[in-house]
């Protein structure tokens, strides 16, 4: 399993300098399986880059969508594959409340982008998972999925392959004011012993209380999970957009020495864009 960073922050891409060594477009991982097979964790505007990249490549993609916040589908029309005539592109929604299982392709139609979802050349298919399904296969990987704690609600995913162990678990709040749908023990059990957990990191303690209730975590609340969980390496994600590459450096120097103070084998750095970790390789 090969896991790349095509786009690191949350809520809204964030361009100029002071955005350039972690990168500033929005929610979207690959996954690509040693068996070929290519997994998409959300459309942010990272997907760009990534559409360019599979478009030399000619099997299925499998899109996995968290939920359906701009910043993780926003990109999604400009993904060079969906205009591949014969390309086959499986979309798995999130677990939305309220359910809006084609938001995706729904933002391509009136008024909003010059292009509508019928004149795409690719074949697209909304994958209708229903929600008793512990887990399904793609590929050679086992896919499970959490309800994550999130205005709107939403997916987080576990993908299990080729001998490794992949949590992603975005704009989820660990300690929300409102009604959790999955508290900390459960995460604890969904990410143990993962080879790779991302997770939200989106404020720091500064930012609270009033950002208490928007659906991300502090980042040391990431922090401890990850150890709960004994994880073996956790990547800080969704990093804020007003956040700079030197006060995104200074959150991961700070959660390194929380690692340091438990005492933990814990990996941990701040997900950059262009960051690949090739699982067969570490």
């Amino acid at each position: 399993m090969k896991v790349t960073f095509y786009g690191v922050r949350g809520s809204i891409p964030a361009p100029g300098p002071e955005f350039v060594r972690f990168g500033g477009n929005t929610a979207c991982v690959h996954v690509e399986l040693n068996d070929g097979t290519d997994i998409i964790l959300d459309a942010g505007t990272g997907i760009k880059k990534l559409g360019e990249t599979l478009m030399a490549k000619k099997g299925d993609i499998h899109l996995l969508l968290s939920h359906n916040h701009w910043d993780h589908i926003q990109g999604f029309p400009f993904f060079m594959p969906i205009y591949q005539n014969g390309r086959n592109i499986f979309i798995t929604p999130g677990m939305t409340s309220p359910e809006e299982p084609d938001a995706v392709i729904q933002q391509m139609s009136g008024s909003r982008f010059p292009v509508s979802f019928g004149d795409l050349s690719a074949n697209i298919k909304i994958i209708d998972i229903d929600k008793a399904t512990c887990s399904w296969r793609i590929g050679s990987a086992v896919i499970s999925r959490y309800l994550m704690n999130h205005p709107g609600k939403g997916s987080a995913y576990l993908i299990q392959a080729d001998g490794a162990k992949l949590a992603y678990i975005t704009d989820n709040e660990l300690y929300p004011p409102y009604k959790e749908d999955t508290h900390f023990q459960e995460w604890v059990t969904f990410a143990e012993h993962a080879d790779l957990l991302i997770h939200d990191a989106q404020y720091i303690g500064a930012d609270m209380p009033s950002k208490s209730g928007w659906g991300h975590s502090v980042a040391d609340e990431a922090v401890k999970l990850a150890m709960a969980a004994k994880a073996k390496r956790l990547a800080l994600y969704s990093h804020d957009h007003f956040r700079t590459d030197d006060e995104v450096e200074a959150i991961e120097k700070h959660c390194r020495s929380v690692v340091m103070a438990g005492q933990m084998p814990l990996s941990l750095f701040a997900a950059f864009e262009g960051q690949c970790l090739d699982f067969d390789k570490l």
